[in-house]
Formats: C-alpha cells, structure tokens, sequence
C-alpha cells in the first residue's frame, strides 16, 4: 500500500474547492472591493445619525449604519459565491437574473412602490427590492455570450437577440421611468459590442442613433429637463441638494473635519446613498476621495487588463463589461457629486446605503472574478500580449 504524500492544507497543491479557489482568484480585485465595502460601511456609520433626522419613526442613530452590515454581508457573500462559477455557470445565472429582472420591472406598474415619481422598487417587508440593479449585469453578460455566438458563425442570431434583450431592459426602464440606469446600460453595451468586432461604419450609425435617443429623452421627460436646466443654469433653478454636497466636499480639505465631526452632511439629502461620496470627503478629506478613486481605477485597468488577455471571447467581452459596468457608475455618482454633471439617482458602488445595490454590485464582481480566473487555457500563453477581437476591426478598417 502506497503511503500518500502529505499536501499542507490552503497550498497551491491543496485540492480543496476553497484552496483552489484562493489560488485562482485575483486577489488583487478581491481585496480592493473589500476595501471599498469596508469604506462604505465607515462611511455608513458617520451619514446615519444625521440620515435618520429625515425619516420618521426612526430612533436609532446607527440605523442604517447596522442595516448596511447586513447589506455587505449579503454583497460579499454574493461576490464570493458567484466567484466560483465555472463561465458555463456565469451564463446560466445571467440568464435566470435578466429574465427575472425583466419580469419583475414588468410588474412594477401594478405592484411597484412609487417614490419621487418613480416605480422603481417592490416592498418586501422591512425591504425593497430595485430589479434594474439585477438587470445591468445580466444584460451585459447575455448580450456578450449573443455576440460571440453571432460570431461563430453557426446560424445563431447572436447580434439579434442581444438587440432584443436590451431593447426589452432599456423599455421598462423607461416606463418606471429610470434615465440614469438607462444611459449607463446602454454605453456599456455599446462598449462590449465593439469589443467583439464590428465595423466601424456600425458603430457610427449605432453612436448616432443613441445621440438621437439622448435628445428624445431630453424632450419626451420633464425631469431630466429640469435636471439639466438645473445644471445649466445654477442661479435660476433650485440647486440646494448638490451646493450643500460641494460645501461638505470643499469643508473637508486635505484631511477633512474628523471621524464623526461632519456639519454639512446634516443638510444633504439622500446623504447615505447618492452623496455618500460628500460625507466622506467633509470628514475624511481628499485623501479618501482619492483612495476610493484609486480603488476603482484599479479594479477597472487591473480588471480589463486580465479580461483582455482571455483566450475566449465571451469571456473577454462579458468580463470587461462587467469592469466597465462599475468603473462608469463610479464614475457618474462621482461627477455628480462633484458638480460635473445633472444629478442623477445613481449608488457609488460597494459604498452607498442600498440593499439590492450593493447585492448586485457583488454579484457584478463576483461574475467578473469567475470569468478571470486562472484556469487551464483560458489565458494567452505567458501572459502578455492582448487578444482583442476589436483590433480585427481596425485592421480591416485600415486595409
């Protein structure tokens, strides 16, 4: 009888799921989203006892302080968990997401709760449920697994159906209606269907109908009339919400007011969701603004610089996507706050109070974790060089 040699426990050789796991994942990516969780959870607790002076009925100081640990702790379980998938799998749970997000934005006329003059969310109990933030991964990475089927040329209508899907997301979103979800949809979709190859002369007609799009909505909605009057026009139209989240920003200076001594958070609506990003600058100062900056330029370039370097294009298209797709929201919740652009109802990822935000922002980076894992073949020999089928599309463009 052979004696079997000894494997210590949580090494590279360790068979175990969950050393293999460890060993696989990039740790890097992992580490800057916890960071990011970490972040909005201190942040959580400096905005809840100003928050709560807002809501009726609420006491408790740390209310949605302690509420968004048990978000996080939903999120990280949903980014590790989707982790690790196999990419067979990643499509599988994109598939059953977008059907059951677009079912259930279908519903939203008729059992949605109404708030500011939206129908955006269903009540379960003592939370609400917001389908859109499901819809945005799911779309992505079906339309990535249509194209690169389209792509093989095998008969299947890739391009077709990946059209259908989202035209079917972007149309209830704009029943609800839901403009900012709608617009960040829609680029990063137009992103990934770039990156899988097309002609250039479609993506000018493409650019083209989505800049007529833009301007329809400009017309076919009030609100983001008065949205963008309101930035055009600051000494006109009512601008109290962000001037008092650009004198917390500017209160904070380099290393801000301290742990729990923020002042103009107490006059910042929506504080602990969409300006969260202001509380942390007033009592933080820039040198958080800048870390949790560096946090998503990191997971955006670390992140596609591995999906780039994958062999499959589904899994390349799907996981920059999903990089994309959190790296642009920061970004939009971010110019808001900052005063660069209309305000818009839209979470900082990982960091703003929201249960199904933050559920689906760890599902988002838990799908692009499992389609960048290490495994056999699924990178370029040696690591280097970069296989992107949208260099095949400049080439013929240049020929």
């Amino acid at each position: 009888m052979t004696a079997q040699a000894y494997v210590p426990p949580f090494s590279r050789s360790d068979p175990s799921p969950i050393a293999q796991w460890f060993w696989t994942v990039d740790r890097g990516l992992l580490a800057a989203a916890l960071a990011l969780m970490a972040i909005g959870v201190t942040l959580s607790f400096a905005a809840s006892p100003a928050a709560i002076l807002a809501e009726d009925g609420i006491t408790d100081p740390f209310h949605y302080a302690l509420r968004m640990i048990v978000f996080v702790s939903l999120g990280l379980t949903a980014m590790v968990g989707a982790s690790f998938m196999t990419p067979r799998g990643v499509r599988r749970i994109a598939v059953l997401a977008l059907v059951g997000a677009i079912v259930v934005m279908a519903l939203l006329p008729f059992i949605g709760h109404e708030a500011k003059g939206a129908s955006r969310w269903i009540n379960l109990g003592p939370f609400g449920l917001q389908p859109s933030e499901f819809a945005k991964p799911a779309v992505i990475v079906f339309s990535a697994w249509m194209f690169a089927e389209g792509q093989k040329g095998q008969g299947v209508p890739g391009v077709t159906v990946a059209f259908v899907a989202y035209a079917a997301t972007v149309g209830l979103l704009l029943l609800q209606p839901d403009i900012g979800q709608t617009l960040l949809i829609t680029t990063t979709f137009m992103a990934v269907f770039f990156m899988i190859g097309v002609p250039l002369r479609w993506m000018a007609v493409l650019g083209s109908l989505v800049t007529a799009g833009v301007f329809g909505l400009y017309f076919a909605f009030d609100h983001v009339r008065s949205r963008v009057a309101t930035f055009v026009t600051p000494g006109v139209e009512d601008t109290y919400q962000i001037d008092r989240a650009s004198e917390a920003i500017r209160a904070g200076g380099l290393v801000g007011r301290g742990v729990g001594e923020g002042v103009m958070k107490r006059n910042v609506p929506d504080l602990h969701t969409d300006f969260i990003y202001s509380v942390g600058a007033e009592e933080f100062g820039l040198m958080l603004s800048l870390l949790i900056i560096g946090l998503y330029a990191f997971i955006v370039v670390r992140g596609l610089s591995r999906a780039l370097r994958l062999v499959d294009p589904f899994e390349q298209t799907a996981a920059a996507g999903l990089f994309m797709l959190i790296g642009l929201q920061a970004c939009i919740n971010v110019a808001v706050n900052l005063n660069v652009i209309p305000t818009k109802g839209m979470t900082l990822p990982f960091i703003s109070y929201g249960g199904s935000s933050m559920l689906a922002m760890g599902l988002t980076m838990g799908l692009a974790l499992a389609l960048t894992r290490k495994r056999p073949g699924a990178f370029l020999p040696g690591g280097s060089g970069l296989l992107w089928p949208g260099a095949a599309l400049l080439k013929r463009a240049s020929a």
